[in-house]
């Protein structure tokens, strides 16, 4: 990996040099179906690249590649052997306008990186798809990889017969050549090719604009052939249709990559990517079983933050890294906002205040944290700034800032943002200065308290009563961690809740304020009836950490289900939780408010969401001792409440799957066991094929389903994902032979697929099994430095995160987490961050222990 590395400083002196005219690249990947019994490992890559430059200038070119065949600059042909050392290919004596000729053996791909190639097991079919962000195009095509040298593509590839082939242009095929057409100029990491044996659905997407034209875009959608009976091709489209409209609506910057394609494709790293005019997505978005309304909720914001990329960060890129905010914020914003508006998910606020700032509350508390534009040296940085703090904490920051200018403002600051910077690249201050045109507010003040410092503030009520129960005075008290002391400006709502006739928790009063500082007065409240409940940032229009007073704490551990607004009420959930991380509250208690009040929450999502929450706080926060009794207790309510949900509803199968996450007991396992061969049987609860393995993970977890038990089952689904699920549960069998070759297979082998890492690294790591895994915590840290040396960044990232010794809770594990980043301060700074971050929730666990025994 040091290699394959790229400083920013060196980025910035090659933009200086060079300005790139247009990439022709070609590919052969009929190689993709060898014979029988072979793996391909390499496709011929010839790329032509036109550049412009400083004459007598010195550069370089991208390209990682197992060998170079031939190379010619400006026509001079050169010796591979002297200019390309792997990852680089040495330019010198440039002339000011160039042409590069690079005739390679690039490699297909095991790890989502680069050209990925898949083997269908189910058919023996081969899908090829490519993920570049944030620097693997240089696997495919030799390229100056880097966001601000924007070019135009040509794209033409040779395929097997029978297969199709899809890239960001329009493509035809001609003598036996898929010829793709000119791209407008994007960056080198949203270029794509996808090709095989497809399903593929077309529809098109038609509106008229403003000024009268007409706006048609061809839409597209594929899948795997095996998959293709699941596709809700439909389902995709209507979204698709309903996002085009709404940002046609408030853009006025129409869609300017000419076709839509989104192909869902197997074994992918990540949710999705923005490729302008193909978009890939991970194929678990196709749904094989029955799923809940939150599933088709988290597809659509996927979509839709897709899309906004073709605005925010296909049209107008940031410059470097350190500003990918400008992007993954923004699209992750304008994925709820749209959806809300747009589409029938219109809770969609719920799910982003409960389930995404989660993850940025998290994030903001690591030793990691950093401002939402970032320091980024170098690619493996910004590798690992794909974080909760660049999308959900950028995306809570810009719902804060459209309380904060409007939304008109904030919407006509995107439109001229759009057509200043068209096909360009942009730093924080391009955004700035349109939003304070629009706006009239000082974005250069709020800038520095909310983008360019990291930590997340506490806001907490205090509420002062007179003699006849009226409020005197309420204030908002706003504190900060000790290492990152800054106060900021918040634009918040303080709701004010009673009960109401028949027991309802409702809001009777609110008002809006603008705290600043560590106390400010909302004078507004002054004289109203005294509150049972003092919810600060009511309607979540701020980003921060909202504590209780006294009297708001009982009260919600009598009344939390009272509260009759689903958005209040996870607010409180949410709230609650960051109590129980910072060891505040007892796990046992979070998890009794749980089995108390979860069976009355109406969100899908929030319920799925507190199940997550409850399954961590017994697992990490609650006390070794009481383990047990928690686990009793949740499996116990977690059934209680399958039982009474009504037949084939959403909180049946989500009781169902909680069931199943937290069953250890006998009498359980023979239920879960029941279940699978149908001699029990609860009323309305379909046992899916996907139900099926949910049932299974923990019977081979527990040792009641083995190697052959599990073999049969995968040959009832004998499936890419039915390999996935069976090689989780083979790990996750209770055998010290069983850990270490799960163990060998990740560590000491490169033979297993991104995916199959995955499945292997979820299976190892049982909470029953900590004495299984407890000799690993020497062998990990032995490891992880040669892991992060040989293998891919996707695969050593997976590793290190994954297989940290977490489940070990003791300061043992701590003292050796803290000997290794002593002993090892000159790794590389990407790995000593993993390594820090997972020692941090370590140590979070342990006080949070403390805090449960006592």
């Amino acid at each position: 990996m040091p290699g394959e590395n790229l400083s920013r400083d060196e980025a910035h002196e090659r933009a200086a040099l060079l300005s790139v005219d247009g990439y022709e690249v070609f590919l052969d990947l009929r190689s993709a179906v060898g014979e029988s019994g072979q793996e391909p490992r390499t496709f011929r890559s010839v790329t032509t690249i036109r550049f412009r430059a400083e004459p007598g200038a010195a550069s370089f070119a991208d390209l990682i590649a197992p060998s170079v065949t031939a190379l010619s600059l400006n026509g001079r042909d050169l010796d591979p052997a002297e200019v390309f050392d792997g990852t680089r290919i040495a330019l010198e004596d440039l002339a000011e306008e160039n042409e590069l000729v690079v005739d390679a053996q690039c490699a297909y791909s095991r790890t989502g990186e680069g050209m990925h190639r898949f083997v269908d097991p189910e058919d023996g079919e081969v899908y090829l798809y490519t993920q570049y962000e944030p620097a693997d195009s240089r696997r495919v095509y030799a390229n100056f990889e880097q966001p601000d040298l924007k070019a135009p593509y040509r794209f033409q590839v040779q395929a097997p017969e029978g297969w199709t082939v899809w890239s960001n242009g329009v493509g035809e095929l001609s003598d036996g050549v898929w010829r793709f057409a000119e791209t407008k100029p994007i960056s080198t990491y949203i270029t794509t090719v996808v090709a095989g044996p497809y399903h593929h659905v077309e529809d098109r997407y038609e509106r008229v604009l403003a000024d009268g034209t007409r706006l048609e875009i061809p839409l597209g959608a594929m899948c795997r052939k095996g998959l293709a009976p699941h596709f809700d091709a439909d389902d995709v489209f209507l979204v698709t249709k309903q996002g085009l409209d709404f940002f046609h609506d408030n853009f006025d910057y129409p869609y300017p990559f000419g076709k839509y394609d989104q192909a869902f494709v197997p074994e992918y790293n990540l949710g999705a990517m923005e490729n302008p005019g193909l978009v890939t997505f991970r194929e678990e978005f196709i749904f094989r079983g029955k799923v809940t309304q939150a599933s088709y909720e988290r597809r659509a914001n996927v979509i839709l933050h897709e899309m906004a990329h073709m605005w925010f960060g296909d049209l107008v890129t940031m410059r470097w890294w350190d500003d990918l905010w400008l992007k993954e914020s923004f699209a992750d914003f304008m994925g709820s906002f749209s959806m809300v508006e747009a589409t029938r998910f219109t809770n969609g606020w719920i799910t982003f205040a409960n389930n995404r700032k989660a993850w940025a509350y998290r994030a903001d508390q690591l030793p990691s944290t950093h401002p939402v534009t970032a320091d980024i040296r170098d690619l493996e940085d910004a590798k690992l700034n794909f974080d909760g703090i660049t999308y959900a904490k950028g995306a809570s920051v810009l719902k804060q800032l459209v309380a904060y200018v409007g939304r008109d403002a904030f919407l006509e600051g995107a439109r001229r943002y759009f057509k200043r910077h068209a096909y360009g690249n942009t730093v924080l201050g391009d955004l700035l200065s349109v939003l304070e045109e629009t706006s009239g507010r000082d974005m250069a003040a709020w800038s520095r308290s909310w983008l360019q410092t990291a930590g997340v503030n506490s806001l907490t009520p205090q509420v002062i009563l007179n003699a006849e129960g009226r409020v005197t005075e309420l204030s908002v008290l706003q504190e900060a961690a000790e290492s990152h002391p800054e106060l900021r400006p918040h634009r918040v709502a303080v709701g004010l809740y009673r009960r109401a006739a028949g027991g309802a928790l409702e809001q009777y009063a609110r008002a809006e304020v603008d705290v600043e500082g560590p106390r400010t007065v909302v004078a507004e409240l002054a004289g109203e009836q005294a509150p049972e409940l003092v919810l600060v940032n009511d309607d979540d229009l701020t980003y921060c950490k909202i504590r209780f007073d006294e009297n708001s704490l009982v009260t919600l551990r009598e009344h939390l289900g009272d509260i009759t607004d689903p958005l209040a009420r996870a607010l409180c959930w949410s709230a609650l939780w960051s109590l129980t991380r910072d060891a505040l509250m007892p796990a046992r208690d979070f998890i009794g408010l749980v089995l108390r009040f979860a069976g009355r929450e109406s969100d899908i999502g929030v319920l799925q969401m507190l199940h997550a929450w409850t399954n961590s706080a017994l697992t990490h926060y609650a006390a070794p001792e009481w383990r047990e009794e928690g686990s009793r207790s949740l499996a116990e309510g977690a059934l209680r409440e399958l039982r009474i949900a009504e037949p084939g509803s959403q909180h049946q199968l989500t009781w169902a799957r909680f069931l199943a996450a937290v069953a250890s007991s006998p009498a359980d396992l023979q239920l879960l066991q029941g279940l699978l061969d149908g001699t029990a049987k609860i009323d309305g609860l379909d046992i899916d094929q996907e139900m099926r393995w949910a049932l299974l993970a923990p019977l081979a977890a527990h040792g009641a389903a083995d190697e052959e038990v599990l073999a049969a089952e995968l040959a009832r689904d004998d499936t890419a994902s039915g390999k996935r699920h069976q090689v989780r549960c083979l790990a996750a069998r209770p055998s010290a032979a069983v850990k270490a070759q799960a163990w060998a297979s990740v560590v000491e082998s490169s033979a297993l697929s991104n995916a199959l890492v995955e499945a292997t690294i979820s299976g190892f790591s049982q909470p029953s099994q900590r004495e299984l895994t407890a000799p690993y915590v020497a062998k990990y840290f032995d490891a992880i430095e040669r892991v992060w040396a040989e293998r891919s960044i996707q695969i050593g990232m997976d590793v290190v995160r994954g297989l940290f010794p977490h489940l070990q809770s003791d300061e043992a594990t701590l003292a050796a987490a803290d000997a290794w980043l002593s002993a090892h301060e000159a790794a590389a700074p990407a790995l000593r961050r993993l390594v820090l971050e997972a020692r941090d929730d370590l140590a979070r666990s342990l006080r949070a222990q403390a805090c449960d025994a006592s």
